[in-house]
């Protein structure tokens, strides 16, 4: 099998397995992990589920573990813009060159396991997956904090033996695979827990909590909850540089978790909540400034972000002395976007509607008529490329107190990054889902 010349040509394959309908299961990911000798075998991990936060939580963890010394891989999905954020080692991604080579050398493998039965053929995602067992083996990593991609049971990282499990919400989301209420979709995250090890779980509705309780139960694992070392509420949990009160309570998952595998690692639970305020996360509620006005990237994106969403945007027009946000949105499937629009359309002045470069965004005119009727502002059509037409510049641009908004995916925003922060579009978003 010849191997790709560029690194264009790896990534337009690897794109190309997307396409390819693999069913959603763990069978593939255990058999390319056996051919690949078991690397995720050779260091101790802490493995993250949940329906929101588990990002920012595998984010937070991973600084407070490279501030004490250790040395620290990091494997999340999707990426924002770059493909090898996917897997980094002490913060610094995979380059496109490592992503080359690695696809090169895998990519017989996955044709050896073919050749035994088709449907056994790695999918992007479990490529990408491997790609950072095999790096975090290599550069001898002490740690990783590795985020699940969907679900738990059935998702290509669950083939990790962790030192600790971590659920860090429930909601309803992704109901088509994960099931359609909270106690089917605990079942399918509570998939992660193993015999043994402990569980740190959120602030989980008591439907999802009595299925997790129950699994623990089973499996002979304790149970650590936000609830019983913190409280209910999150202006009472450890503070973060990250933005909102959903970002309070993955600090205190972060801190439980600390506090569960801190005599493993020799963590210092002072210096950990120290380093809760130096934690990198872009996209994330963040905020930022365009020639004078506030500019807002945020990944909400279901019903439970979009209460968090909600609560932000208060905030932020209190903060604006009142003046509503001008917002940008773009949202993958119609569920989702009769959660985000009707609370973007409460904090709104003008709505500009727009569909990422991705398979399942809904339509400029499916999200148009999610926009409730009662909202008085403008609400138009529009592209990214008119919008951010080259580096720095948004169209959009204005000498005012209302904020611009961009929010509704995480894909959205990747794109906007993109036009907005790069010299020429990467064009790397086109890379995600499994």
């Amino acid at each position: 099998m010849s191997h790709f010349p560029t690194y264009e040509a790896a990534r337009d394959w690897l794109y190309s397995l997307k396409n390819r309908g693999s069913k959603y299961g763990i069978d593939r990911m255990r058999r390319f992990a056996e051919e690949l000798g078991h690397p995720e075998r050779f260091y101790p991990c802490i493995h993250v589920a949940g329906t929101n936060g588990k990002g920012s939580t595998c984010a937070m963890l991973e600084r407070i573990l490279r501030d004490q010394g250790l040395k620290v891989g990091l494997s999340t999905s999707p990426h924002l813009v770059r493909q090898g954020e996917r897997f980094q080692v002490n913060r610094q991604i995979a380059s496109e060159q490592q992503i080359f080579e690695y696809t090169n050398e895998l990519r017989p493998v996955a044709a050896r396991i073919a050749e035994e039965d088709l449907e056994l053929h790695p999918s992007f995602f479990e490529f990408m997956t491997a790609m950072a067992f095999m790096r975090f083996q290599r550069e001898a990593v002490d740690v990783a904090v590795v985020e699940v991609g969907l679900g738990g049971r059935l998702d290509a990282t669950n083939v990790l033996m962790p030192e600790v499990s971590v659920i860090t919400s429930i909601g309803l989301d992704h109901t088509e695979i994960l099931g359609d209420t909270l106690a089917k979709i605990a079942i399918e995250k509570a998939g992660i827990v193993k015999p043994g090890v402990p569980v740190v779980v959120g602030l989980l509705p008591e439907e999802a909590m009595r299925e997790v309780r129950r699994i623990c139960r089973e499996r002979g694992c304790s149970l650590h909850t936000v609830e019983g070392r913190f409280g209910t509420d999150p202006a009472c949990f450890p503070a973060t540089n990250l933005h909102g009160g959903f970002q309070r309570i993955n600090a205190a998952v972060a801190m439980l978790v600390v506090e569960v595998v801190g005599l493993r690692f020799g963590l210092d639970a002072v210096q950990a909540e120290r380093s809760l305020q130096q934690v990198a996360w872009p996209g994330r509620w963040d905020e930022r400034r365009l020639r004078g006005r506030r500019i807002v990237f945020d990944v909400s994106h279901n019903a439970e972000g979009a209460r968090w969403l909600d609560d932000n945007l208060e905030d932020l027009v209190r903060r604006s002395g009142g003046a509503k946000v001008d917002a940008i949105v773009g949202v993958m499937g119609a569920a989702r976007a009769a959660s985000i629009l009707p609370v973007v359309a409460k904090w709104a002045r003008s709505i500009r509607l727009v569909t990422p470069s991705q398979d399942r965004a809904c339509s400029v005119e499916e999200l148009a008529r999610l926009v409730p009727e009662s909202f008085a502002g403008e609400v138009t059509g529009a592209n990214l490329a008119d919008l951010f037409p080259s580096k720095g510049v948004c169209s959009l641009d204005c000498q005012t107190e209302s904020a611009l908004l961009m929010t509704g995916s995480i894909y959205l925003i990747g794109e906007i990054w993109d036009r907005f922060l790069e010299e020429s579009p990467l064009g790397q978003g086109e890379l995600q889902d499994f």
